[in-house]
């Protein structure tokens, strides 16, 4: 099963991308709407991306957020206890069994794969 959702990256997508995938496990709709607010944090509010999601070969659950710059790249923070910025990813490393960047010269998708299958609900 794959799911493809196209839209703006704005603080009003990221309830409407976790009722999209209302039907996946809460890992893969938290996941989903970290990457989507970095698009917005460090690219633009405005942003079009593309989020996918979809099964692995392997069994395992791929999200995917790409955006249409490939300069702008995730970097794993250590945010402190008074910090009010910078958990993203690193919410992201903690759930993740791994994740990566897919850069093309005109795009990139960052993406993380998570245990089981993408329609199991928690």
């Amino acid at each position: 099963m794959t799911f493809e959702l196209r839209l703006l990256a704005t603080p009003k997508a990221a309830p409407e991308l976790r009722h999209h995938l209302r039907h996946h496990d809460y890992d893969v709709r938290l996941c989903a709407t970290e990457l989507v607010t970095n698009v917005i944090d460090h690219v633009g509010e405005g942003t079009p991306v593309t989020v996918r999601v979809l099964a692995t070969d392997d069994g395992r659950t791929r999200v995917e957020v790409t955006d249409p710059d490939p300069r702008a790249l995730p970097v794993l923070l250590r945010a402190t206890a008074t910090d009010e910025h910078g958990r993203g990813m690193a919410l992201l490393d903690a759930l993740a069994l791994r994740w990566g960047v897919e850069q093309a010269a005109d795009r990139k998708t960052v993406w993380c794969e998570l245990n089981g299958p993408t329609g199991r609900g928690r």
